[in-house]
């Protein structure tokens, strides 16, 4: 009645083409279940492509990999006040330190013979978690300190950009090699400087260092208004469809979903499609998101639901049982999510990401 197809062979190849676009190793961010694409199979399909690494916010995201049997090198950076980080110490995830608490933390989680691998994140600007310039000098003393008795070891120094404008992303970029500098002189020496994600890694080559984080890109999304997947060699992976679950033929005037915010203009065909508001396609999207049936488009008319929504078809010939695409691949003809977030006043991100577990992932590829 409803799926999601994830095509893996589209994640692997946008790795590889991002890899070879940016010259650097690529970390590839798996949060959120890989961007509600399946975290497990993405981060297999990205490591096929030749990530590097695997990146996800929480300590909780990085240890349901690990039991999926994910063993690649993998960070996460998010971390509720108080958290321990002994079960993820002991599973090989790497900790983002933000603050002293966390170093110290960190530094706990430690056993013998195994330090803990973390990666400091500075704060540059956008005011979000990350040490603060003032504490620099306090917190990577501690970490150097740390680093000699074996309790950790500092594997990488990264921080996020606003993708505000070039200048503030290059006023980000200094403030970052200030960081990295304070942290050399103090005896830290990290594998890896990390800076750049999809957007950055795209269009501002300077930001890429040593790896580069990418995230919507990897699912084959553009990170930009104004440039599509294709033009930037990117692939999208998820294609959201359903059946046709009913079809009826009204009369004009007839009022069509809650509110009646739409009312047939002339007789017409109306087919309802079995997907809603439960599982993440967009209410704000009402009486505008996109689907193409049969290679036709058309678009939803009146409120999207809970559960369902309808399209007017006007009089074309279409039946119960036939497909309906909502996005997918803009090149094979599909409506593309980028579509869907204009509809629904967002992006592109927030549309992959929340749809819900009640849509069945279907791998190919």
């Amino acid at each position: 009645m409803r799926e999601a197809t994830i095509d893996l062979d589209a994640i692997t190849e946008n790795v590889r083409h991002l890899r070879a676009l940016t010259g650097v190793p690529v970390i590839a961010v798996v949060k959120a279940d890989g961007y509600g694409h399946g975290a497990p199979r993405v981060a297999a399909a990205a490591l096929e492509g030749g990530a590097s690494r695997l990146a996800v916010a929480d300590i909780d995201e990085a240890l349901a990999l690990r039991r999926a049997g994910v063993d690649a090198p993998l960070l996460a950076w998010l971390h509720a006040p108080g958290a321990s980080f002994a079960e993820a110490a002991s599973a090989g995830v790497e900790i983002g330190v933000s603050s002293m608490d966390q170093l110290v933390a960190a530094a706990d989680a430690a056993a013998a013979g195994r330090p803990t691998a973390v990666h400091l994140k500075l704060e540059t600007g956008l005011a979000r978690n990350g040490l603060a310039p003032a504490d620099y000098r306090v917190v990577f003393a501690e970490a150097a300190r740390l680093e000699r008795i074996g309790r950790l070891r500092v594997v990488g120094i990264f921080s996020h950009l606003s993708n505000a404008s070039p200048e503030d992303d290059r006023a980000a970029l200094a403030a970052f090699e200030a960081g990295v500098g304070e942290a050399a002189s103090l005896g830290l020496t990290p594998q890896i400087r990390h800076l750049a994600a999809t957007n950055a890694a795209i269009s501002l080559p300077e930001t890429r260092l040593d790896a580069v984080r990418i995230g919507i890109g990897l699912y084959g999304l553009s990170p930009f208004d104004d440039s599509t997947s294709a033009e930037l060699g990117l692939r999208p992976a998820m294609t959201l469809r359903a059946r046709v679950a009913a079809v009826r033929r009204v009369a004009a005037g007839h009022g069509v979903s809650y509110g009646y915010d739409f009312h047939a203009v002339r007789p017409t065909t109306l087919a309802l499609v079995p997907l809603g508001y439960a599982d993440g396609v967009p209410r704000q999207a009402s009486g505008q998101g996109p689907v193409t049936i049969g290679g036709e488009r058309f678009q939803v008319a009146g409120r999207i639901a809970m559960d369902q929504f309808v399209v007017d078809v006007g009089d074309h010939d279409v039946s119960v049982g036939d497909e309906v695409i909502l996005f997918g691949d803009p090149t094979l003809g599909a409506p593309s999510a980028d579509e869907w977030g204009d509809a629904a006043g967002t992006i592109n991100y927030e549309i992959v990401t929340r749809i819900g577990s009640r849509v069945p992932r279907v791998y190919v590829g």
